[in-house]
């Protein structure tokens, strides 16, 4: 009973934090907000106290928030990216792990090498889901955005496997060889890859035949969708390769082989629907996590600290901001090298940083911010050795990353919105510019497809239509198409009166529900009709706010 209470009060935390940071006059990141939450709840006067389970905590958040992010991620943008992502998810990862698991090793009194290197692995992975956190509406350009949620996707999977080495060679349980990690690397990578689609596209077969068997039973299907990034990791797992790069690839894969575009409309608005509120709730309970785990490992780490003469605390917060620093800086070289190298070695395919200017690789190396991936990583950590001794410096590892992934979301918070300053803009303009160019080409062709079932009609007239009454018909539906086509005016005010129009129909969208409603109250509609039309304006209604947004 007490693990329902505490889900109960998790998610009805995480549910308020979304209403309070959008009602309070300062603004805070919702990230932030949701770790200082669950840091209050975790304090001895509340008292709510979480068993983090790594383990369980990498099956239940973390396959579904990858597999969204796959979702919204275009195959072709990724493959087209795939060197500057290798380039940061794989290389980069490498030299994080060598380079500040040394400096680790040499600033922190107690943390030997090969723990070092464990502390640097966890480090290494960067979270897309935080970095939107910090962000909100502002927009980081889409070709440095693209890059970012690749390399979130992959290096995941690189800086746990780094993790898995490095403590197996700490407890003892291997010897280290560089043939041996690349051999196990590959294999686990490849095998995640290629585990997610295969399950993936037996998950599109399977539905075609839950169509064809129970016709549109949406629920069913969309149970099924949400069963699909977890059956993706478990599998993977029990295979030996990496379940979260299974993740990535099924989220990936779905929209690839268009198999939720060949599903009912009435499936489609409810998995989206289902997924916004699952990816809401769990990158909140994310952050509560980290908020609730705060309490513990801070006196844990007052009182090894104690016990330890070596030790102390302000050094330790000293390392964090040296650390953090450090990885920064390593990022900003290894970003410059790779645009200079690009410059001049490859020229005739050159990589995406050659046109970065430096503005742009200071806020690519900002946005490297660590969150649940990190977090997880750290705490799974054997407590012992196969030996049976403890694991070397366990607390100052956690009171380590935990620090520096609070470090990381607090300077993103405040300086990424300060490099983002006038960039912000042009990517707004240029973002509705798309859209608008993207309308009118929609526009043009919808436009030229009702002319041609026009003629064939009127060619046909195999049911008698007057002629007279299809062409008023289709001029009046051609006519409100080429109402939208705004790419000839003013972009502010074709803008501005695409919003009033909006604001204009959910006005009147919402008087027509109100009488509706009226209409059942007083008896004059049945419940039957009531729910049809309440229905039809429900879709009408997510249809104008989810343009608008």
């Amino acid at each position: 009973m007490e693990i329902f209470f505490t889900i109960l009060i998790m998610t009805l935390v995480v549910s308020l934090s979304g209403i309070v940071s959008k009602i309070i006059p300062f603004k805070i990141p919702l990230p932030l907000m949701q770790i200082t939450a669950g840091a209050l709840l975790a304090w001895p006067k509340f008292g709510l106290h979480v068993d983090f389970d790594p383990e369980l905590f990498l099956v239940l958040f973390i396959p579904p928030l990858l597999f969204v992010d796959g979702l919204k991620t275009p195959i072709n943008e990724f493959l087209n990216n795939g060197r500057e992502i290798i380039a940061l998810a794989l290389i980069l990862v490498i030299i994080t792990v060598i380079g500040i698991g040394y400096l680790i090793s040499w600033i922190t009194p107690g943390i030997s090498l090969t723990p070092a290197f464990a502390l640097a692995a966890v480090l290494s992975p960067t979270d897309a889901v935080a970095l939107s956190g910090i962000l909100g509406k502002r927009k980081i350009p889409k070709k440095i955005m693209t890059i970012l949620n690749g390399e979130a996707l992959m290096n995941d999977a690189s800086g746990l496997v780094s993790l898995k080495f490095s403590v197996a060679v700490a407890t003892g349980s291997m010897i280290f060889t560089i043939p041996e990690a690349i051999l196990e690397f590959l294999k686990i990578a490849i095998g995640g890859l290629l585990s997610g689609i295969i399950v993936c596209k037996t998950y599109g077969k399977l539905l075609k035949l839950f169509r064809k068997w129970s016709g549109d039973d949406t629920a069913t299907q969309t149970i099924l969708l949400l069963l699909l990034p977890f059956t993706s990791y478990l599998i993977a797992e029990h295979l030996g390769v990496s379940g979260i790069l299974a993740s990535v690839a099924s989220g990936m894969t779905i929209n690839k082989f268009n198999i939720l575009r060949q599903a009912p409309l009435t499936m489609r608005l409810r998995a989206k629907g289902v997924w916004q509120m699952l990816e809401f709730v769990f990158n909140g309970i994310v952050f509560l996590m980290l908020g609730l785990q705060l309490p513990d490992i801070i006196q844990i780490s007052i009182i090894e600290a104690k016990k330890d003469p070596n030790v102390q605390l302000w050094i330790l917060l000293c390392d964090i901001i040296i650390i953090y620093i450090s990885l920064i800086i390593v990022r900003f070289i290894w970003l410059w090298v790779m645009k200079h190298a690009s410059i001049f070695l490859l020229k005739k395919h050159p990589l995406a940083f050659t046109n970065y200017s430096n503005r742009e690789l200071l806020i690519t190396s900002f946005a490297g911010v660590c969150g649940a991936i990190t977090l997880a990583g750290i705490l799974s950590i054997p407590l012992y050795l196969n030996n049976g001794s403890v694991f070397p410096a366990r607390y100052e590892l956690i009171f380590i990353a935990t620090g520096v992934i609070l470090f990381s979301l607090i300077i993103g918070v405040i300086f990424l919105p300060i490099m983002l300053k006038g960039i912000d803009g042009i990517n707004k303009i240029n973002y509705y510019k798309e859209l608008q160019l993207a309308k009118a080409k929609m526009a043009d062709l919808a436009i030229e497809s009702l002319y041609k079932i026009e003629e064939t009609l009127i060619k046909e007239n195999t049911d008698n239509i007057d002629t007279e009454l299809l062409k008023e018909v289709n001029t009046k539906i051609i006519g409100n198409i080429r109402n939208k086509i705004n790419t000839h005016n003013d972009l502010k005010q074709a803008q501005f009166k695409e919003n009033l129009e909006k604001r204009l129909r959910l006005v009147a969208l919402r008087a027509e529900r109100t009488e509706l409603y009226h209409m059942r109250a007083t008896k004059k509609i049945s419940n039957e009709i009531m729910l049809k039309l309440s229905h039809d304006l429900d879709l009408m209604e997510a249809l104008l706010t989810d343009i608008e947004e």
